[in-house]
Protein backbone atom coordinates (compact mmCIF):
# COMPACT_ATOMS: atom_id res chain seq x y z
CA UNK A 1 0.00 0.00 0.00
CA UNK A 2 1.32 3.63 -0.42
CA UNK A 3 1.53 6.51 1.22
CA UNK A 4 -1.51 8.26 -0.73
CA UNK A 5 -4.29 7.57 1.66
CA UNK A 6 -2.61 8.46 4.93
CA UNK A 7 -1.32 11.44 3.28
CA UNK A 8 -4.73 12.66 2.12
CA UNK A 9 -6.44 11.75 5.44
CA UNK A 10 -4.15 14.08 7.13
CA UNK A 11 -4.19 16.80 5.56
CA UNK A 12 -8.03 16.63 5.77
CA UNK A 13 -7.79 16.38 9.42
CA UNK A 14 -6.57 19.90 8.77
CA UNK A 15 -8.69 21.01 6.64
CA UNK A 16 -12.20 19.05 7.54
CA UNK A 17 -14.44 21.60 5.25
CA UNK A 18 -16.24 21.79 2.02
CA UNK A 19 -14.09 23.78 0.31
CA UNK A 20 -10.54 21.96 0.50
CA UNK A 21 -12.52 18.92 -0.31
CA UNK A 22 -14.23 20.11 -3.69
CA UNK A 23 -10.59 22.24 -4.42
CA UNK A 24 -8.73 18.65 -3.62
CA UNK A 25 -11.57 15.91 -5.22
CA UNK A 26 -8.60 14.50 -7.06
CA UNK A 27 -6.55 13.49 -4.18
CA UNK A 28 -9.28 11.71 -2.15
CA UNK A 29 -10.51 9.88 -5.52
CA UNK A 30 -6.72 8.65 -5.39
CA UNK A 31 -6.69 7.68 -2.05
CA UNK A 32 -10.06 6.26 -2.25
CA UNK A 33 -9.19 3.94 -5.41
CA UNK A 34 -6.00 2.86 -3.78
CA UNK A 35 -8.37 1.67 -0.64
CA UNK A 36 -11.36 0.29 -2.96
CA UNK A 37 -8.32 -1.75 -4.76
CA UNK A 38 -6.99 -2.80 -1.59
CA UNK A 39 -10.35 -4.10 -0.12
CA UNK A 40 -11.00 -5.58 -3.18
CA UNK A 41 -8.10 -7.71 -2.98
CA UNK A 42 -8.97 -8.97 0.44
CA UNK A 43 -12.49 -10.32 -0.26
CA UNK A 44 -11.48 -13.75 -2.15
CA UNK A 45 -8.89 -14.49 -0.07
CA UNK A 46 -10.83 -13.88 3.17
CA UNK A 47 -14.00 -16.31 0.73
CA UNK A 48 -11.31 -19.23 0.60
CA UNK A 49 -11.65 -19.96 4.84
CA UNK A 50 -15.11 -17.64 5.00
CA UNK A 51 -17.19 -18.32 2.20
CA UNK A 52 -19.79 -15.86 4.04
CA UNK A 53 -17.86 -12.73 1.83
CA UNK A 54 -17.52 -14.49 -1.52
CA UNK A 55 -20.48 -12.51 -2.85
CA UNK A 56 -19.82 -9.19 -1.93
CA UNK A 57 -17.86 -6.18 -3.75
CA UNK A 58 -15.25 -3.72 -1.75
CA UNK A 59 -18.28 -0.97 -2.75
CA UNK A 60 -20.41 -2.69 -0.28
CA UNK A 61 -18.24 -2.92 2.07
CA UNK A 62 -16.99 0.86 2.58
CA UNK A 63 -18.51 3.09 4.23
CA UNK A 64 -19.07 6.64 2.94
CA UNK A 65 -16.45 9.42 4.00
CA UNK A 66 -19.92 11.98 4.49
CA UNK A 67 -20.90 12.42 8.40
CA UNK A 68 -24.42 12.51 9.38
CA UNK A 69 -23.84 15.61 11.08
CA UNK A 70 -27.88 16.61 11.42
CA UNK A 71 -27.38 15.75 15.55
CA UNK A 72 -24.43 15.97 16.17
CA UNK A 73 -22.46 18.85 17.66
CA UNK A 74 -19.27 18.80 15.63
CA UNK A 75 -20.15 19.56 12.49
CA UNK A 76 -17.27 18.55 10.50
CA UNK A 77 -18.38 17.66 6.93
CA UNK A 78 -15.97 14.27 6.31
CA UNK A 79 -14.42 11.69 8.59
CA UNK A 80 -10.86 11.33 8.72
CA UNK A 81 -10.34 8.00 8.08
CA UNK A 82 -11.46 4.85 5.83
CA UNK A 83 -12.69 1.69 6.70
CA UNK A 84 -14.61 -1.21 5.51
CA UNK A 85 -16.66 -3.78 6.97
CA UNK A 86 -16.48 -7.41 4.93
CA UNK A 87 -19.26 -9.16 5.57
CA UNK A 88 -22.52 -11.20 3.98
CA UNK A 89 -24.59 -8.36 2.69
CA UNK A 90 -21.76 -5.76 3.30
CA UNK A 91 -21.35 -2.64 5.66
CA UNK A 92 -25.03 -3.04 6.50
CA UNK A 93 -24.76 -6.29 8.26
CA UNK A 94 -25.17 -6.81 11.76
CA UNK A 95 -23.88 -9.77 12.39
CA UNK A 96 -20.29 -10.91 12.65
CA UNK A 97 -17.33 -10.01 9.89
CA UNK A 98 -13.93 -8.45 9.51
CA UNK A 99 -13.13 -4.43 9.95
CA UNK A 100 -10.23 -2.71 8.28
CA UNK A 101 -9.81 0.75 8.97
CA UNK A 102 -7.22 3.54 8.48
CA UNK A 103 -6.73 6.90 10.11
CA UNK A 104 -3.45 8.96 11.10
CA UNK A 105 -2.52 7.27 14.13
CA UNK A 106 -5.20 4.73 14.48
CA UNK A 107 -5.22 1.95 12.51
CA UNK A 108 -6.58 -1.35 12.75
CA UNK A 109 -7.35 -4.64 11.71
CA UNK A 110 -10.54 -6.01 13.58
CA UNK A 111 -13.99 -7.85 13.74
CA UNK A 112 -16.59 -9.26 15.12
CA UNK A 113 -19.86 -7.91 16.13
CA UNK A 114 -20.05 -3.92 17.01
CA UNK A 115 -22.82 -2.58 18.92
CA UNK A 116 -25.41 -5.47 18.50
CA UNK A 117 -29.25 -4.97 19.14
CA UNK A 118 -30.58 -5.93 22.66
CA UNK A 119 -31.81 -9.72 21.29
CA UNK A 120 -28.46 -9.85 19.52
CA UNK A 121 -26.57 -9.17 22.33
CA UNK A 122 -28.75 -11.39 24.61
CA UNK A 123 -27.93 -14.89 22.10
CA UNK A 124 -24.24 -14.07 21.66
CA UNK A 125 -24.28 -14.07 25.56
CA UNK A 126 -26.44 -17.45 25.97
CA UNK A 127 -23.94 -18.79 23.29
CA UNK A 128 -20.72 -17.94 25.55
CA UNK A 129 -22.53 -19.19 28.51
CA UNK A 130 -23.32 -22.04 27.56
CA UNK A 131 -20.92 -23.19 25.50
CA UNK A 132 -18.12 -21.15 27.56
CA UNK A 133 -15.31 -24.26 27.08
CA UNK A 134 -15.22 -24.08 23.59
CA UNK A 135 -15.26 -20.23 23.36
CA UNK A 136 -12.50 -19.77 25.79
CA UNK A 137 -10.11 -22.22 23.55
CA UNK A 138 -11.34 -19.95 20.20
CA UNK A 139 -9.64 -16.97 22.35
CA UNK A 140 -6.91 -19.51 23.81
CA UNK A 141 -5.97 -20.61 20.72
CA UNK A 142 -1.87 -19.53 19.67
CA UNK A 143 -3.31 -17.77 16.18
CA UNK A 144 -5.71 -15.97 17.84
CA UNK A 145 -3.69 -14.51 20.46
CA UNK A 146 -0.78 -13.77 18.14
CA UNK A 147 -3.36 -10.95 16.93
CA UNK A 148 -5.52 -10.12 19.84
CA UNK A 149 -5.49 -10.12 23.54
CA UNK A 150 -9.40 -10.88 24.10
CA UNK A 151 -12.18 -9.03 23.54
CA UNK A 152 -11.87 -5.47 23.24
CA UNK A 153 -12.68 -3.95 26.83
CA UNK A 154 -14.49 -0.52 25.50
CA UNK A 155 -18.32 -1.36 25.80
CA UNK A 156 -18.73 -3.01 28.74
CA UNK A 157 -20.94 -2.17 31.42
CA UNK A 158 -20.25 -2.37 35.18
CA UNK A 159 -22.86 -5.28 36.68
CA UNK A 160 -23.42 -8.76 35.30
CA UNK A 161 -26.12 -9.09 32.71
CA UNK A 162 -29.55 -9.98 35.34
CA UNK A 163 -30.53 -13.15 33.59
CA UNK A 164 -27.02 -14.99 34.21
CA UNK A 165 -25.84 -16.31 37.70
CA UNK A 166 -23.68 -13.68 39.17
CA UNK A 167 -20.91 -16.34 40.31
CA UNK A 168 -20.45 -17.92 37.14
CA UNK A 169 -16.64 -17.76 36.63
CA UNK A 170 -16.81 -15.80 33.85
CA UNK A 171 -19.33 -13.52 34.06
CA UNK A 172 -16.91 -10.61 33.03
CA UNK A 173 -17.10 -11.90 29.50
CA UNK A 174 -20.75 -11.76 29.47
CA UNK A 175 -21.15 -8.04 30.48
CA UNK A 176 -19.18 -6.96 27.47
CA UNK A 177 -21.86 -5.25 25.43
CA UNK A 178 -19.78 -5.36 21.89
CA UNK A 179 -17.76 -8.28 21.12
CA UNK A 180 -14.90 -7.05 19.19
CA UNK A 181 -11.70 -7.98 18.56
CA UNK A 182 -8.70 -5.56 17.38
CA UNK A 183 -5.20 -5.62 16.46
CA UNK A 184 -3.48 -2.53 15.63
CA UNK A 185 -1.13 -1.50 12.75
CA UNK A 186 1.91 0.98 12.69
CA UNK A 187 2.58 2.74 9.66
CA UNK A 188 5.67 0.87 9.12
CA UNK A 189 3.54 -2.07 8.68
CA UNK A 190 0.90 -0.51 6.64
CA UNK A 191 3.67 0.36 4.31
CA UNK A 192 5.78 -3.13 4.22
CA UNK A 193 5.76 -5.93 1.51
CA UNK A 194 4.25 -7.74 3.98
CA UNK A 195 0.72 -6.02 4.87
CA UNK A 196 -1.40 -7.92 2.30
CA UNK A 197 -0.40 -11.34 3.58
CA UNK A 198 0.07 -10.19 7.39
CA UNK A 199 -3.66 -8.80 7.01
CA UNK A 200 -5.24 -12.27 5.68
CA UNK A 201 -3.39 -14.15 8.59
CA UNK A 202 -5.22 -11.62 11.16
CA UNK A 203 -8.52 -12.33 9.41
CA UNK A 204 -7.92 -16.53 9.30
CA UNK A 205 -7.28 -16.54 12.91
CA UNK A 206 -10.06 -14.38 13.32
CA UNK A 207 -12.73 -16.64 11.67
CA UNK A 208 -13.47 -19.41 14.29
CA UNK A 209 -14.46 -16.80 16.32
CA UNK A 210 -16.80 -14.95 14.01
CA UNK A 211 -18.43 -18.69 13.15
CA UNK A 212 -18.68 -18.99 16.92
CA UNK A 213 -20.57 -15.70 17.09
CA UNK A 214 -22.66 -16.30 13.81
CA UNK A 215 -23.88 -19.35 15.32
CA UNK A 216 -25.33 -17.98 18.07
CA UNK A 217 -27.28 -15.14 16.12
CA UNK A 218 -28.95 -17.97 13.59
Amino acid sequence: MNKVILSFLKELEKNNNRDWFQANKSLYEEAKNEFEDFIGNLIPVIAKFDDSVKLITAKESIFRIYRDVRFAKDKSPYKTNFGAFLAKGGKKNHGPGYYFHMEPGNCLLSGGIWMPSPDIMKKVRQEIYYNIKEFKSILDKREFQEYYSGIDDWDRQKLAPKEFPKDFPDIELLKNRSFTVSHPLTEKKLYSATLFDYVIKGYRAMQPYNAFLARAIE
